[in-house]
């Protein structure tokens, strides 16, 4: 939790007890399903939450926007990124059942009332836009953007960045760029959070 406080300091209250519960909840309930491997659970706000987090440093979302967090896996980035912006709506979807299962479970436990959690594949989701797709090293940024893009709207719910899919990516991202054909702009999660563990992390941005 330390590490949190550490880059952002204006939480309120209940934001500071909402982070301050997912250590144990997250504990909890990797006993009985497995989504965080055993040595991040012990590095949990440092390789998840904050990791997460990045996002928020490269865009201020406005309330009211709609973000969907694509392959969510046990909550990330979607629920940090959803207590951080209480006044944002979020959709949480991955494709595998008792992911979803963990996830309601920790925005239920903490009363997050902006979180929807879906078990669905992103292809299926049909009728919704949104402003943001975020997601965090679930595939290539070709299939990401070939996924999110339709349900992308056109405008501006940020304060940094138009709408568009950001996503948090590991290791050299030349040739994925180039493979996707888009105009991403990528920066250096050491740069935003100057952590060993984050010396090969990017968010990478592409717009709508």
């Amino acid at each position: 939790m330390e590490i949190i406080l550490k880059y952002f300091d204006d939480f309120t209250e209940t934001q500071q007890q909402q982070f301050a519960q997912l250590q144990e909840l997250y504990s909890d309930w990797n006993e009985k399903i497995n989504v965080i491997s055993r040595k991040d659970i012990e590095s949990l706000y440092e390789r998840h939450v904050l990791h997460s987090l990045a996002i928020a440093a490269v865009n201020n979302f406005h309330d009211g926007a709609q973000i969907v967090d694509i392959g969510t896996g046990g909550g990330f980035p979607g629920i940090p990124l959803a207590i951080f912006f209480p006044e944002v709506e979020f959709l949480l979807s991955d494709s595998i059942g008792k992911k979803i299962k963990v996830v309601q479970g920790v925005a239920d436990a903490i009363g997050l009332k902006n979180v929807t959690a879906v078990h669905t594949r992103v292809e299926d989701i049909k009728g919704r836009m949104f402003d943001y797709a975020v997601s965090r090293a679930v595939a290539p940024l070709a299939d990401l953007w070939f996924w999110t893009n339709k349900m992308i709207k056109k405008g501006k719910a940020g304060d940094d960045l138009p709408n568009g899919l950001i996503c948090l990516k590991g290791g050299d991202l030349k040739k994925e760029i180039l493979d996707a054909k888009v105009n991403a702009r990528p920066w250096k999660v050491h740069d935003i959070f100057p952590e060993p563990f984050f010396e090969e992390k990017s968010v990478v941005y592409v717009p709508k």
